[in-house]
């Protein structure tokens, strides 16, 4: 037990130093509250308008798609570093997840979710939806560029 003494030393300590803190900030600070100060913080920015109804699901799709990336890297680790132990059944393991993967992947990406921008419906109009016959629009606006020189030397 006496091993674990200065650990709970320290637990001890910290749990006092955050109680402290707390009881002297509502002792010592002043309380003086406004609307401002309750409203929600928003990285300065005063909101302009209600945000939308709808959120685009394609923002879900690709974090699901980085989360998959990762798990399958951490699935490959063990493999990497003891292939001997883990032998040719490691190995299957690994490479069938791989696959599995790999299809899902493909799959995501036939179904355009990298397909990002102002999406056009095939009838011309404008309307963003998830129906599969959106494509992409052909025009890429370059923001930034104005007063520069192009290629050609002329200001764009």
């Amino acid at each position: 037990m006496g091993q674990y003494l200065p650990i709970v030393a320290l637990m001890v300590l910290a749990v006092l130093f955050g109680l402290l803190s707390l009881i002297a900030s509502r002792l010592l600070a002043p309380n003086r509250p406004s609307s401002a100060k309750e409203a929600p913080y928003e990285c300065g920015i005063v909101p302009g308008r209600e945000p939308p109804e709808r959120f685009p699901v394609s923002f879900y799709v690709i974090a699901m798609l980085f989360i998959m990336f990762d798990i399958e890297i951490i699935f490959a680790y063990p493999y990497a570093v003891d292939r001997e132990f883990l032998g040719s059944f490691g190995f299957l393991e690994m490479v069938s997840f791989s696959a599995v993967f790999f299809v899902a992947f493909v799959y995501v990406i036939a179904r355009g979710a990298l397909d990002w921008g102002p999406m056009k419906r095939a009838n011309g109009s404008s309307e963003i939806s998830d129906a599969p016959a959106l494509q992409p629009l052909r025009s890429v606006r370059v923001v930034g560029s104005e007063g520069r020189a192009t290629k050609d030397g002329k200001a764009a």
